[in-house]
């Protein structure tokens, strides 16, 4: 048995990567690791029987996913994670909320436009306030909340004109600074400047997005959203607070890890769905609308893996609760590996791995 593993683009074999090959290791199963510039990586990918490309938000990234998971999967029949239906829809708020409107899935209300006009027509007798966002991007840093039609039409002018590069929606560095921890703060000021010493234009992270207008329905009185994180026949579950004055639950570091306040319909529907369209691994954010019923935000394949952890465990699809912490790589190639006694080591997270702020874990609702 034979698992390749591909670096990440940007940052080489991270920590992440570096857990599936301990995990592996420990088992006594064999990974090599893989590289598509190398000569011969397609030759190492025919030995394989599992692919893993575990990569996070980089428009280069998505490219070369995009580009080799079909062929790796849908034409050498090799099992890939993650698989390229999930694939397609990671970190694309567009794609998401086609797919899940298409399917008549519960979710909030989105209001799309690919041209200038018909946005500015809209706006006009729009219900304020509304969520702006791109499409892409991490922990709320490209999720704005617009509260009057002068701030909106500034995002709209803006987006079919240079458009506006991640993280750095108009309206939103002041807001974003506040609220990001310091040590983040020095990591984003001496990746600026390092990057500048060596004559690297700037961050892979911050693309470029225009031509298109995201605008979402404002849902208030969320003090928290729902996180369902399915992979397999599990349910990882956590509830997330808002930041501090804020609407967004997105990188505030504030959970409650305890299965006991998760609303279970948020289960079944992450469930639901999963098996409906055979997502191996696939998270669903939840918030609610007046009426009280719980309409999905985002969904993506993946997370950074500690959010996995940190849970108190998970529940089955028959809904039995799983007491533990399981590290995300493991549930996975117990799963694709057909491997049910795969044993997980020892391992936590550790300061490295941009492990968040935690507040409030013992906090009840």
């Amino acid at each position: 048995m034979l698992v390749g593993i591909h670096k990440d683009l940007h940052k080489g074999f991270t920590k992440m990567l570096e857990r599936y090959e301990e995990i592996l290791k420990f088992n006594g199963v064999e990974s090599i690791r893989m590289d598509i510039n190398e000569p011969d990586f397609w030759e190492k990918v025919k030995e394989l029987d599992l692919f893993i490309f575990h990569w996070y938000g980089t428009g280069r990234q998505r490219q070369v996913a995009q580009t080799i998971l079909p062929i790796i999967e849908g034409q050498l029949g090799i099992k890939c994670f993650p698989s390229s239906r999930a694939n397609w829809l990671y970190d694309d708020k567009v794609r998401e909320y086609y797919f899940l409107r298409q399917n008549s899935l519960p979710v909030i209300p989105t209001w799309i436009f690919w041209n200038e006009e018909d946005a500015f027509e809209w706006l006009k007798t729009a219900e304020l306030p509304v969520v702006f966002k791109l499409s892409g991007g991490a922990s709320s840093e490209n999720v704005v909340l617009v509260k009057d039609r002068l701030y909106g039409q500034q995002l709209i002018k803006r987006m079919f004109g240079r458009g506006i590069i991640s993280g750095h929606v108009p309206g939103f560095e002041s807001m974003k600074w506040k609220n990001m921890f310091t040590i983040e703060r020095i990591k984003r000021i001496g990746g600026k400047v390092k990057r500048r010493l060596v004559g690297e234009e700037g961050n892979p992270f911050e693309e470029r997005h225009k031509n298109y207008v995201f605008f979402q329905k404002f849902l208030s009185n969320n003090p928290f959203d729902t996180r369902v994180h399915v992979i397999g026949r599990r349910a990882f579950p956590l509830i997330r607070f808002v930041r501090e004055k804020d609407f967004r639950a997105s990188g505030s570091g504030k959970y409650y890890l305890r299965p006991d306040k998760v609303d279970s319909r948020c289960v079944n529907i992450g469930f639901d769905i999963s098996k409906r369209f055979g997502f191996y691994s696939m998270t669903y954010d939840f918030l609610y609308d007046s009426s009280g019923q719980p309409l999905i935000s985002e969904m993506s394949y993946t997370r950074p893996d500690w959010g996995v952890w940190i849970c108190q465990g998970y529940w089955d699809d028959q809904m039995n609760w799983h007491e533990g912490h399981f590290w995300f790589q493991y549930v996975v190639l117990m799963d694709m590996l057909n491997l049910p006694d795969l044993k997980q080591p020892d391992m936590k997270p550790e300061v490295s791995d941009n492990w968040p702020v935690i507040e409030g874990l013992n906090s009840i609702l």
